[in-house]
């Protein structure tokens, strides 16, 4: 399956550290990760929200990747607002196995730059 990540900056470095091949352990403060199914929905995010935030570094990355079906498939999809708008919820605590399911490299297919 084909999926999203819209990201910020310090994220982004942490994915590129690793060869594109792996996102980055949740921080204490962050219980789930978020894999969106709408290159939409992630473009939107990267846009509105991360250009917006200072930990962000004011940029967004939408990165796509595909995941192994027989693993995405014990996690239900979450509709968070308008139909398009949906994603995974994977618990932090399984985001190494996450990983480990993730088929060939995470792509940049997005970026987005706070507007002066």
């Amino acid at each position: 399956m084909k999926l999203y990540r819209p990201v910020g900056q310090t994220e982004y470095d942490l994915i590129k550290e690793s060869g594109f091949k792996k996102f980055p352990p949740r921080l204490d403060w962050q219980p789930i990760f978020y894999p969106v199914l709408k290159k939409e929905y992630a473009c939107q995010i990267a846009s509105e929200w991360n250009t917006q935030d200072e930990f962000s570094g004011f940029v967004g990355y939408v990165l796509e990747f595909e995941v192994n079906d027989e693993f995405i498939k014990q996690f239900d999809v979450q509709v968070v607002g308008a139909d398009y708008c949906q994603e995974y919820w994977i618990p932090a605590e399984q985001l190494s196995e996450f990983n480990d399911n993730i088929i060939g490299k995470i792509n940049l297919v997005e970026k987005f730059v706070k507007d002066n």
